[in-house]
């Protein structure tokens, strides 16, 4: 993964509401978030590349591919570095569509949409390759209560979305109609969304994902599922059960190739996972 070339796409439309992307320096707002998942891993995002659920990604309407925000849950206060690399959400009463590991970092996972500040940065490229790498950024200090008070206020003018499960209304780009995945490349399918309770019986905890071919970075490993969802949750990471079910494995990846594999293994090193190792799966 590159932040180069930077992509900006042609404008496209949802409902009724016309989306012209641009490069916006100070881009600064408040509105709800939602996230996707796995039904989407390995497909394209908006600038070509493969979707990792686990990874600290997002999809926003308008700004450049790739981008880098910060991102803040407006319940808690609690921020985090998330890069856009795709389009969408697809819906016009939400602002940003997470993948699953930055909702889980962000707390969200259980809520559904929550209200949230993105906000436009140019982060270190220190934090920019761990987003690359598929592992999270540097830790963001919380966003204090004074200033979540206004951007609530701010918030609460806008009308929360439906409970619906799914934001894959059809759009129009270039005079074509497509659905939310990979908008700039053309690309036709379905993003489904976790907003409401039930729809998976285990949107509260870190899923046991079974990584796909490739090279993971293991940071941990524990007998005890509860023990290996708080450090996913501190982490980042997803959890993988052994084939017996008896071992609970905290992983970054997959990744593809090698180099990006030691480069997240370095990441988690230098992040305080001094026994993190790169495992080929």
């Amino acid at each position: 993964m590159q932040d180069f070339p930077v992509k900006l796409g042609a404008p496209f439309k949802v409902g009724n509401i016309n989306y012209t992307p641009e490069d916006t320096p100070n881009y600064d707002d408040v509105g709800y978030a939602s996230w996707y998942g796995a039904e989407m891993e390995g497909r394209p995002t908006a600038n070509g590349e493969p979707f990792v659920a686990a990874g600290i990604s997002g999809a926003h309407k308008t700004l450049p591919l790739p981008s880098y925000v910060e991102v803040t849950a407006l319940d808690t206060g609690r921020t985090i570095l998330v890069r856009i690399n795709d389009r969408g959400p697809f819906a016009n009463d939400r602002l940003i569509d997470l993948s699953e590991g930055a909702a889980r970092q962000l707390g969200l996972v259980g809520q559904g949409v929550a209200g949230v500040r993105v906000r436009r940065v140019n982060p270190p490229e220190q934090d920019r390759s761990a987003l690359r790498g598929g592992i999270p950024a540097a830790s963001r200090m919380d966003t204090p209560e004074s200033l979540l008070k206004v951007l609530r206020d701010r918030l609460s003018k806008q009308p929360r979305p439906s409970a619906v499960a799914r934001t894959s209304t059809p759009s129009t780009i270039a005079g074509q109609s497509v659905s939310p995945a990979s908008a700039d490349s053309g690309t036709v399918s379905d993003r489904f969304v976790r907003e409401v309770a039930g729809v998976r019986a285990s949107a509260k905890r870190p899923p046991l994902a079974a990584a796909p071919a490739g090279y993971v970075v293991q940071i941990a490993a524990f007998s005890s599922r509860a023990s290996a969802d708080r450090l996913a949750r501190q982490s980042g990471g997803t959890v993988s059960a052994s084939a017996d079910g008896r071992l609970f494995r905290v992983r970054y990846g997959p990744f593809a190739s090698e180099a990006e594999a030691e480069n997240a293994l370095n990441d988690a090193r230098q992040r305080g996972y001094p026994q993190a190792r790169l495992l080929r799966d």
